[in-house]
């Protein structure tokens, strides 16, 4: 795996559905709360999200069009954070999984949100990035506030307690060096 250029596609929830289970059930993923999870539990559950016109699930590909990580996008003013903050026009959430691995690559999982974000912001009509992962996951706030989210507050969703963050596009230019 390297920091290369990534692309993405649509993840298709049955033809990903064995690789996504090994990513999701995996120790590491604990946050990813599906680690009982059975093949049929994640095919479900991505069907699911690929009938849903505000949450999309997308695989990032390395250069050779391998599957890298898992990307999901929402509409954070239907799913996820309804009734949790006050959506603004613009806003989309996103949540990401890098998969489990015997050989780390040093600065894999930051060139992952690096991409997620750019590709985030292509949109033109994408003005803040919304996320709120889990208080406890230390490692995933260091690399949104590597990328320029700056947490607002703890809010308590059924699943767990989450520290809202927000992204603008000129808060990630900001701390990635380079207009997007």
């Amino acid at each position: 795996m390297s920091t290369g250029t990534f692309t993405f596609r649509p993840l298709d929830p049955l033809q990903d559905a064995e690789l996504l289970h090994a990513w999701v059930t995996h120790p590491k993923a604990a946050f990813w709360m599906m680690q009982d999870a059975s093949l049929v539990d994640v095919e479900r559950a991505y069907m699911e999200i690929a009938a849903d016109e505000h949450h999309h699930a997308l695989l990032g590909l390395d250069e050779d069009g391998v599957p890298a990580f898992l990307m999901e996008k929402y509409d954070p003013a239907h799913r996820e954070l309804v009734g949790l903050y006050e959506p603004q026009p613009g806003d989309i959430g996103m949540h990401f999984l890098t998969p489990p691995t015997d050989r780390p690559v040093r600065g894999f999982t930051r060139a992952v949100i690096t991409a997620v974000m750019a590709h985030l912001f292509e949109d033109p009509a994408v003005r803040r990035v919304v996320v709120e992962p889990d208080v406890a996951n230390k490692a995933v706030h260091a690399l949104n506030e590597a990328v320029g989210f700056v947490p607002e507050r703890e809010i308590q969703k059924p699943e767990k307690k989450a520290l809202l963050s927000f992204c603008t596009r000129e808060q990630f230019s900001a701390a990635i060096g380079v207009a997007v």
